[in-house]
């Protein structure tokens, strides 16, 4: 029998999530609150009690998780706290937990105990579409599992600049239309798993020679090559129902003389919104970067890009919180077009989180996904990892050696610390083979103790392995003379190019090259396995290089 006790707790539990859905209007928000929906501040587990202040007041309505050194268990309980905070704000309402979730040199989803991403050059080399929408879809439901709802990805620009100082594998390659399916592939992956994706950064970052971090670039390129070339990612975004744009940082004198796209409103209104036809959220870049930052402090930076068109406004991790927002508020309150477009902001925000379910009782969690998902990078690594050339005919490599010896292989890597544990990988397919593996982890930036033990690792071996790691576009010099020297002394050796494949200009000498774009486990035991001739190589290049240019 049913206690009634039983009853009346289950029909009050019922009750209290329908007022949830319903109880929190609109209407009802001060100003205040309207315009803390649209702030969001940078937070991790060491910065997080600095924003407690502001969270419980409603004066911030968003979060974005990075940084760090934390297990999933430990991103997920700060995620509780935070929304344990915001539930003691006036009305209640959910923070928007966003993340950086993107691959390739935007590492901190690692470092948050999320798993490895693929760079975007990489599933563009892999040419699988349903691969990389699988993989969005996987990867989603693990942000959603941990508290997650929307994610600054995927990358729409369009990498026509080889000197893009910060783009590089970021982007899905140098041609439009592979951008464009490919963006869209992870989009729609995110999408079925109810994570939000915000397309990046508009109208497009492919084509500057300096970093927005910390300068301000300048795009020059006519209209009609703006529209051509970057805007047609993001053209196609739109139309297939993209619920977020995050604006750059960049100058585009075709588009507006004066103010950079995310201070711009011909930019963001007339462009993106009008002749474009976007009407989700738009939203601004980090606004403590130099490229925003030389033109104002974060808090006028602030409302000078909700005056032009923003709706979420990323605040950075550099601030004092309630003396940014005070300041904000006070410049966006005091005449009736700023009110109006704090209004128009805040209901923006206000309805997304609401068709997430925010403002009703709390969903499910997916089940963890960890089996599906290393399945799922194992195979679009064995498509992805390219045969760029092998004018030698090394591979696959059959050693000539005396009858009851193992074949010896060096292998020296180029890599910061961080990715020791996968390098391992690359020597399992050799050792299940017999072979004989020596394996050298150099700095990034080797001294000549790495120079001396990369040689000591070679000397006697049947075949020489080397790696080098470029972030963009700057070639590591004390890298580059180490690597040329060891061919130089080794002339059976293979050049794995393992982050962007701009870097393999610089070795004309390596007469066998494979391109990873990108260093973790899956790509390094593919390429071992086309070494020894396991698996055939199946990836393209995403971008044109000059030596392979007809």
């Amino acid at each position: 029998m049913i206690k009634k006790s039983f009853l009346l707790a289950l029909f009050t539990c019922l009750s209290a999530a329908l007022y949830a859905a319903d109880a929190v209007r609109f209407e009802d928000l001060s100003l205040e609150e309207k315009l803390g929906q649209t702030l969001t501040v940078f937070v991790d587990v060491d910065s997080a009690e600095i924003f407690r202040p502001v969270i419980e007041s409603g004066q911030v309505g968003g979060v974005l998780i990075q940084w760090g050194n934390y297990s999933l268990a430990q991103t997920s309980a700060l995620i509780n706290k935070l929304q344990s905070w915001a539930a003691k704000s006036p009305h209640k309402i959910p923070l928007l937990i966003s993340i950086d979730y993107e691959g390739g040199t935007v590492y901190t989803p690692i470092t948050l105990g999320f798993d490895y991403l693929p760079t975007n050059m990489m599933l563009t080399a892999s040419g699988d579409e349903t691969g990389a929408a699988t993989i969005a879809y996987l990867a989603g439901l693990e942000l959603k599992r941990a508290g997650v709802h929307m994610n600054f990805s995927p990358v729409l620009d369009v990498n026509s600049n080889p000197h893009n100082p910060i783009i590089g594998v970021r982007s899905f390659g140098s041609d439009p239309a592979n951008v464009t399916k490919m963006g869209l592939s992870l989009m729609n992956g995110f999408k079925a798993a109810g994570i939000v994706s915000v397309v990046k950064h508009f109208p497009g970052h492919g084509d500057t020679s300096v970093d927005s971090h910390y300068q301000v670039p300048v795009v020059n390129a006519t209209y009609r090559q703006l529209q051509q070339i970057h805007l047609a990612p993001f053209q196609q975004a739109v139309q297939n129902g993209v619920q977020g744009v995050m604006s750059s940082h960049i100058l585009y004198p075709a588009l507006d003389k004066k103010n950079i796209a995310t201070f711009s409103a011909p930019i963001l209104q007339d462009l993106l919104r009008v002749k474009m036809g976007f009407q989700g959220l738009i939203v601004t870049d980090s606004l403590d970067m130099k490229g925003a930052t030389s033109f104002c402090t974060i808090a006028d930076c602030a409302v000078r890009a909700l005056h032009a068109g923003s709706d979420l406004v990323l605040l950075g991790r550099y601030i004092k919180p309630k003396t940014t927002v005070r300041r904000i508020y006070k410049q966006m309150s005091a005449t009736p077009a700023a009110r109006a477009r704090v209004n128009q902001a805040a209901r923006k925000i206000f309805d997304l989180k609401k068709q997430l379910g925010l403002l009703s009782s709390p969903q499910e969690k997916p089940a963890p996904i960890d089996q599906a998902y290393r399945a799922a990078l194992e195979q679009i690594s064995d498509k992805a990892v390219t045969l760029v050339r092998d004018r030698a005919q090394l591979l696959p490599f059959a050693p000539q050696v005396q009858r009851g010896r193992k074949p010896t292989v060096c292998a020296v890597f180029f890599a910061p610390s961080r990715f020791a544990d996968q390098l391992m990988s690359f020597t399992k397919p050799f050792l299940q083979k017999g072979w004989t593996i020596r394996s050298y982890n150099a700095a990034l930036t080797p001294k000549a103790v790495d120079a001396r033990r990369a040689r000591e690792c070679a000397q006697g071996s049947d075949l020489l392995v080397v790696t080098s790691l470029q972030w963009a576009d700057k070639t590591n010099i004390n890298q580059k003379n180490i690597i040329l020297a060891l061919f130089k002394e080794h002339p059976r050796h293979v050049f794995i190019s393992t982050m962007s494949p701009y870097d393999i200009p610089n070795y004309p000498q390596a007469d066998t090259v494979l391109a990873t774009y990108g260093l973790n486990k899956y790509v390094l035991q593919t390429a071992a396995n086309i070494i020894l001739g396991n698996v055939k190589p199946q990836g393209h290049l995403p971008v044109a290089l000059p030596e392979e240019e007809e």
